[in-house]
Formats: structure tokens, sequence, C-alpha cells
């Protein structure tokens, strides 16, 4: 049987925290036929092909290629995946990885871990990080998959250099379609050439398209996602079906049926009509950790614009944050009880974990531990959350709930999916190009500028 997740936004609504932080069934009503519109813009977008997000899990196509490739290299008996590539090219599968592998898989045997590779995703150019990497995993034992649509993401390009030089010098250039993949973007007329082209074409390298109206941040059902989570193991199936599920529920424009964009207008009214400039991602599982870094680049990248889709200066978006519980309720809780009410908080819940752990009855001669005695570590955690969230409504703060009957591929995919829908949504209401990114633009040309490139 087949989990759907679960939305809870009562404890975000006016009759939980007050009219002043929580939202009212009036501005629900009344942005209603604003949400009617935009979602009659994005199906248009969707049907006419300008953003495919949407769509990527009904590429059966591309996964049997994802899963065929997968299976000829899985023969080959890498120890080491080791994914090159930044933000967009990256949160995706650490999401996926840290959700859906066991919490010390690299450190478990290979009889453990199934024979499934251990992951390493090279997100950053510190030397330090890169260097070590390399010792730990050689070119013999190693699978590198490069990603970068445009191939010209510096980042990237510079660890591509560093690998390739490494694998002619130790195994000889013939080594390199052994070892290396590629995933950028496609070869057509309508798409700008990646220099990753020239790259795979000079070594003969299996090599994967991203859609061109697919965005890095959007990515992760593409085989930028895919490819990895096949090699370890992943159940892409699943994943699929999980998409699928919640693009079912997110079919109406009504914000009573569909969970996305019932959580887009909970984001949106409480930044403009409360003042919570904050969206927090307050994960209940380690698992979900990485799920928060992935939403963190989503939320961010998307709705932090300067102009409107007129053209007008707003400075638009929430500056999205991660935390863990039960973790950071001894750090950052003191500051969203009792600091600025400037913050919705989301949380993402597990209703049951993969592993009970029980509490002994020990330490006998300390009385004040006896309420922990015969309980589980299950039941401290769910205590856990749900004093946090009461006491988080005893200030009068807005949380909004995502609750995962389990963690698996399939719940999994559906918070993903769901919150790439809202995201779209949430651009058409703070009125934003939700698809690109110019402000990160600039950066990348000055630094292109300081190492000495032309133009």
């Amino acid at each position: 049987m087949k989990l759907d997740i679960r939305i809870d936004v009562s404890r975000a609504k006016s009759s939980a925290v007050g009219s002043e932080h929580g939202i009212t069934p009036g501005e629900l009503r009344d942005l209603q036929p604003r949400v009617d519109e935009a979602h009659a813009i994005l199906q248009r977008q969707r049907a006419e092909g300008e953003y495919g997000f949407w769509d990527l899990y009904k590429q059966a196509d591309v996964i049997e290629q994802v899963n065929a490739a997968a299976s000829r290299f899985s023969e080959k008996g890498y120890e080491n995946l080791v994914v090159l590539g930044i933000g967009g090219s990256s949160l995706g599968i650490i999401a996926l990885g840290t959700a859906l592998l066991s919490p010390f898989h690299n450190l478990l045997t290979k009889r453990g871990r199934k024979s499934l590779p251990r992951l390493f995703v090279m997100d950053n150019i510190d030397p330090v990080v890169f260097r070590e990497m390399m010792r730990i995993c050689p070119p013999k034992k190693t699978l590198y998959n490069v990603i970068s649509k445009s191939g010209g993401t510096a980042e990237t390009m510079s660890q591509l250099m560093i690998i390739t030089g490494e694998i002619e010098k130790k195994l000889g250039p013939g080594a390199m379609k052994d070892h290396v993949v590629v995933t950028t973007n496609p070869r057509s007329p309508e798409a700008p050439a990646s220099l990753l082209h020239p790259v795979a074409d000079e070594y003969g390298l299996t090599e994967f398209a991203v859609p061109l109206n697919v965005g890095g941040r959007f990515s992760v059902f593409s085989p930028v996602g895919m490819f990895p989570a096949a090699m370890l193991g992943m159940d892409i199936h699943a994943m699929m079906e999980g998409c699928a599920a919640m693009d079912q529920r997110c079919s109406s424009a009504d914000l009573k049926e569909n969970p996305a964009y019932l959580r887009a207008a909970f984001q949106y009214l409480a930044a403009t009509n409360k003042g919570k400039v904050m969206s927090v991602m307050l994960t209940y599982a380690n698992g979900l950790y990485s799920v928060a870094d992935w939403y963190r680049q989503l939320w961010a990248e998307s709705l932090g614009k300067r102009y409107s889709l007129d053209g007008e200066e707003v400075f638009a978006g929430q500056t999205p944050i991660k935390a863990l519980g039960a973790t950071d309720q001894h750090s950052q809780i003191q500051l969203y009880r009792e600091g600025p009410n400037d913050k919705l908080i989301n949380t993402l819940e597990v209703k049951k974990f993969a592993k009970t752990v029980p509490i002994p009855n020990v330490l006998a001669s300390i009385d004040k531990l006896s309420y922990l005695r015969g309980a589980t570590m299950n039941r401290l955690m769910a205590a856990e959350l749900q004093g946090t969230i009461d006491a988080l409504k005893l200030s009068q703060r807005p949380v909004a709930r995502i609750i995962l009957p389990r963690v698996n591929a399939h719940t999994v995919a559906q918070v993903l999916y769901m919150l790439e829908v809202e995201t779209a949504m949430a651009g058409r209401l703070f009125n934003v190009n939700a698809f690109d990114q110019p402000g990160v633009e600039e950066g990348k040309r000055i630094a292109r500028k300081l190492m000495g490139a032309e133009g």
C-alpha cells in the first residue's frame, strides 16, 4: 500500500496564534482568485513546455536509460561514486542519499552496503576536502559523475580537470570512459552547446541530458539525481510513483485540495501580511535534514528577486533557514520563541521511524529518570516535537507541518515534488520569476575575470 504525506496548517491559522500572526479564513478566500489565475498560467506553461520539472517522472525512456547505465557500471564493482557538481547539481542527491541510505552508509563494509558504492558529493572547491577525497577515492576504484548544464561552472570544471589529469596519469586516457559519466545540456539546435560535449566526444563518455526547460534546482528527478540514485540502489520507480501521486493531488487550483498551493498561500500571506520574512524548515528526523538544505536553495534562488514580473523593483523573497529537531531545540528555539516573531516554522516530521529503540530499565538509583525507563527513543522524539510546537503556539509562532507516514522513496519523492510545485506557485504570488537566478551570475563573471578569463 502506498502512503501519502499529510499537510497540517492548523497551527499557522489565526485560530491558533491570533490574527496578527496567523492566516485568517478571509485572507485565504481573498487570495483564491489569484491562485486560480496563477494556476491557469502555470498549467499553460506546463502544457507549452516552458518549464519541464512537472513531467520528469513521466519520462520512462530516460529512467530506463539511467537504470541500464547504472546496471552496466555497477558490474564493474566501483567502491566509490563521486558526484562533481554544485547547487542544483548536488543538493538533490545529497537529500536523497541522506534520507534513503543508511546514516553510516560510507562507513559500512562492502558487504554491509550490499556492494553498493560509497557516495561522495564534491559540492565545493575547498582544496583540503578535495585532496582528501582523491586520496581515499583512487581513480581505479571510483566512478565520477560530472554534472553541469553548461559545462561552464568553474568549480565543477576545475574538479573535472583535476580528475582527468589523475585518470590519464594513473590509468591512461582510454580509461576515462570507464570512470567518468557526464550529465549536461542536450545536444539539440535549441540548446546552448555545453563545454562538456567535446569532453564526452574526446573520451567516449556515457552522457545524460538535462532537459533544456528544467533548471538545476528543479532537476532532482532528471538524470541529475536519478543516475546517482540508481547507482546507489534506490527505488527510482517508487520515486516516480510518489511524484505521480503528488502531481494528482496538485492538479486542482482549490486551496482546500492542493497541498502545494495551500503551503504556497500560507508562506506568501505570512511573508506579506504578517511580517514572517523567514521560512524555517525544522526537520524531526536526521535523514530529512538534507531535504532542508535542498529546500534552502529552491526557496532562496527562486523567490529572492530584485525585480517583479512587471519590471518593478521589489526585493522579494523569504530567507530560508534549516534546523534539526531535537538538536536545535538547544540552540535555535530560544530565538524562535522569544526573539522577533518574523518566522513561519515548517516542521518536517515522520510518523513512524524505520527502527524502534527501547530505553532499558537501568540507572534505578536515579529517581528523576523514571519517566524514561521502559519508554522508547521514538516516543521521546515524538514528545520533543509535540512539546516544541505546543510551546511555539503559546508564543503565537505559526507552524506549518509536513508529516511523512514513513521515510521511503515514495514519500520523500512526494515531499520534493510538492515543494517544487509550491515554489512555482509562490513565484506567481510574489510576482517574480521563480525559474531564473540573475543575481548569481555577476559573481561568477567577476570570479572568471579574476582567474584571467577573457570577456
